[in-house]
């Protein structure tokens, strides 16, 4: 289990902003889990600048996540 990054924002009600460290990003449409390891959704996009990237989660329901909250990829 690999830390994603931590939660940013919620937009809407599936997309998921986190911020990325810039050594360890995730891997393109990988699955995300909760600290809990309950599935979250899929890293659909990766952006920003290089020192600060930011990934792009789609959740499968309802983002029942919280800013500050960590992400892990399984």
């Amino acid at each position: 289990m690999r830390l994603i990054g931590r939660s940013v924002s919620v937009c809407g009600n599936r997309l998921l902003i986190l911020r990325c460290d810039a050594a360890q990003l995730p891997r393109l449409y990988g699955e995300a889990v909760d600290r809990r390891l309950k599935p979250v959704g899929k890293v659909v996009d990766i952006f920003g600048n290089i020192s600060s990237p930011y990934a792009v989660v789609l959740c499968y329901n309802d983002c029942p996540v919280q800013a500050g909250e960590k992400i892990f990829a399984k």
